[in-house]
């Protein structure tokens, strides 16, 4: 029970898969290269899958030489280290979808895309869906009401979260994101309205956490 082994500068808890249906994720940013090698080093010894997110360049860079293709999948828009394979969907018929409402937020969106395919749920992508053009959202009604959970990712003001909370019946995860101008403050502007949002049946994560996104929506849907 709880047992972890001591790398010294970290404890990589190994129980974590059992516990919580996923294996201990790394978070790159903050740590060195030879760091962030070490641990993922350690959680592929034991678990068939290692995730690494918010990984630097020169990170990056040491990953693939620990772990090349095909042992290890770099993915370079989200900032994101797979070590293993993907793993296939473990029901196909079970969607997440992601929609992304611009091009900008396509870094967070695919953070939360790769998260929820890494833990073996199928996941597919929308992007430009936002609500300067809401005619491209509508479009889409026919998939989005496909989908098991939904993630919603938006700068600017958020409003594609409550609009898509609004067209489906299936849980929308909201991922606030820091793309927008002065006023939007870093994504609180959009980060307040997801959470002020009248719309029935969403939650909210940390302004550009498509991991955590990612991380609940594939949890929602194994448990479906």
């Amino acid at each position: 029970m709880n047992a972890f082994e001591d790398l010294g500068f970290a404890r990589v808890d190994h129980d974590r898969a059992e516990r919580c249906g996923f294996a201990e994720v790394v978070f790159a940013q903050g740590k060195t290269a030879e760091q962030t090698v070490s641990i993922v080093r350690a959680i592929r010894a034991r678990q068939p899958v290692a995730l690494a997110t918010r990984v630097p360049a020169q990170t990056m860079r040491a990953l693939r030489e620990a772990f090349p293709e095909p042992l290890g999948t770099a993915l370079e828009t989200p900032r994101l280290f797979v070590a293993g394979a993907i793993p296939p969907p473990f029901d196909p018929e079970k969607i997440v979808l992601v929609a992304a409402a611009g091009t900008s937020d396509l870094p967070v969106a695919e953070e939360a895309l790769w998260t929820i395919r890494a833990m073996g749920v199928r996941a597919d992508l929308i992007c430009d869906v936002g609500v300067a053009g809401l005619h491209r959202l509508l479009a889409e009604v026919p998939n989005l009401r496909r989908a098991k959970a939904l993630v919603a990712v938006a700068g600017m003001e958020g409003a594609l979260a409550s609009v898509l909370t609004g067209l489906v019946s299936a849980p929308v995860i909201a991922v606030p994101t820091s793309v927008g101008y002065g006023a939007s403050m870093g994504g609180i502007a959009a980060l307040l309205a997801m959470l002020n949002s009248c719309a029935t049946g969403m939650a909210v994560v940390n302004i550009d956490n498509g991991f955590g996104a990612g991380a609940l929506a594939a949890r929602i849907v194994r448990a479906q």
